[in-house]
């Protein structure tokens, strides 16, 4: 059984294939990482998945359901979420407050002028709820824009999470970060997957995150991919070795 797949997909940019017959079966609950050099083709890959590109051809499903023509946002709708490599959030509001908006729009009432006493308490468990997932209720009325870099993507995956996806995306986590922010933002990682049992999809650079989270790793090079299984298969592997992580001994 299958959560996410992705069967022979392909995308061209005119003369240039961009990625190139990749097949990927993720299984619920499973912590799926992409690796490859720049220019390898994950994002443009994530990109297909969630719906921003059409594929030139291959299939798409969500849990055995056939996506590849529907939009990013009934995508959403069905339960996937996905952050960027870029932290996209609203940094002039609060946390609290960017979790709303991703509260209100899973329950249907973003375009509501008022709601009543039972939805607003509905949308308020609904925030507590992520706060203390994502270890955020302290800073909850801080400004996201004053946050570290560490805290701003926690708060992106907190509005991510909000949406209440069945299958979670997330485009290098952890770029940018120090030492510590990438601890933070992989121990978030870890307990979504571990304890809340998120089905999750991460590009990551990182290699340290990649292997010390992954259930199984995908390695891509110029749109293709290069090989498939578990960690200990991953840095196991010759043309991995030679490709991607150095040269094998």
């Amino acid at each position: 059984m299958s959560m996410l797949e992705a069967r022979h997909t392909t995308k061209a940019f005119g003369s240039l294939i961009a990625v190139n017959d990749i097949s990927l079966n993720v299984a619920p609950g499973e912590l799926r990482a992409i690796i490859g050099p720049n220019g390898a083709g994950k994002t443009t890959f994530f990109n297909l998945i969630t719906g921003f590109f059409p594929p030139t051809s291959g299939e798409i499903f969500l849990d055995g359901q056939n996506i590849t023509h529907l939009t990013a946002t009934q995508r959403v709708k069905l339960g996937m979420a996905r952050t960027f490599q870029i932290t996209e959030i609203f940094p002039e509001l609060t946390v609290h407050e960017n979790v709303r908006i991703g509260v209100e729009s899973a329950a249907g009432y973003s375009l509501h002028m008022w709601t009543s006493r039972a939805d607003a308490t509905v949308v308020r468990a609904g925030i507590d709820e992520i706060l203390t997932l994502t270890n955020l209720t302290t800073k909850a009325d801080r400004l996201v824009g004053e946050l570290s870099h560490g805290d701003q993507r926690a708060a992106e995956i907190a509005m991510a999470l909000a949406l209440k996806p069945r299958v979670l995306l997330l485009d290098e986590p952890t770029a940018g970060m120090g030492e510590h922010e990438t601890y933070q933002v992989a121990g978030l990682i870890r307990r979504l997957h571990k304890n809340s049992s998120y089905t999750i999809v991460l590009i990551e650079h990182d290699m340290r995150v990649v292997f010390n989270l992954a259930d199984r790793i995908t390695v891509l090079t110029e749109g293709k991919m290069l090989a498939d299984g578990t960690p200990q298969e991953i840095a196991a592997d010759p043309a991995v070795q030679a490709a991607y992580l150095g040269t094998a001994a």
